[in-house]
């Protein structure tokens, strides 16, 4: 800005937003200085850098209110773990179904966790096909975004919701007279970590 700017000349546009021209530096600052405003560099990677005749306070406001817009814009998207067993009833499975699929239907990710406990770690196969069968249980909504995957003790399988199919799971509740709206048990279940993303 100003006296700060190195070039010996710059492509100046002036407070009006119109080309002036290739001038000095020095004829660039006079200008500006002549209108009671600023000389500000808002092309500094150009042959000659471009500078545009402003208001400096009223150019750092715009700007901080662009940055605030572009994040209003952001959609964060949260990852949310549900923890199971590979001996997890059939009703608390139930249970946590309805947890991810209320997660799911809000934008959010899901992590299904399959934890193994002492001699259960000699029964990966039990443990792999729970997770398919929670895959396949949610897959009217989700995707599989990372199959299953083993860590120490436990296997985790990450799923992300899928517009379409969630439009197209609403319409067919809609036309069967069924509520779209899942009601989460008591006991939620955490969230893991967020990732921000720009919205579509």
């Amino acid at each position: 800005m100003n006296r700060d700017i190195k070039a010996p000349e710059v492509r100046l546009i002036g407070d009006d937003g119109k080309m002036v021209g290739v001038m000095s530096v020095a004829d660039a600052l006079q200008a500006a200085q002549s209108k009671g405003l600023d000389l500000i560099e808002i092309a500094p990677q150009a042959k000659p850098p471009t500078c545009k005749i402003m208001d400096y306070g009223k150019w750092k406001y715009e700007n901080k209110k662009k940055e605030k817009e572009a994040r209003k814009k952001q959609t964060v998207i949260s990852i949310k773990e549900i923890q199971i067993r590979p001996r997890t009833e059939d009703h608390d499975l139930e249970t946590k179904l309805k947890n991810a699929t209320k997660f799911l239907l809000a934008g959010d990710k899901v992590k299904v966790n399959l934890r193994f406990s002492g001699r259960e770690m000699a029964h990966q196969d039990l443990g792999l096909e729970l997770l398919t069968k929670v895959t396949e249980m949610l897959g009217h909504i989700a995707n599989v975004e990372a199959p299953p995957k083993k860590e120490g003790r436990q296997m985790f399988v990450l799923m992300s919701p899928d517009a379409a199919k969630i439009k197209d799971w609403e319409k067919k509740q809609k036309a069967e007279g069924k509520s779209i709206e899942v009601e989460a048990d008591a006991d939620s279940e955490s969230e893991s970590q967020a990732e921000t993303q720009p919205a579509e």
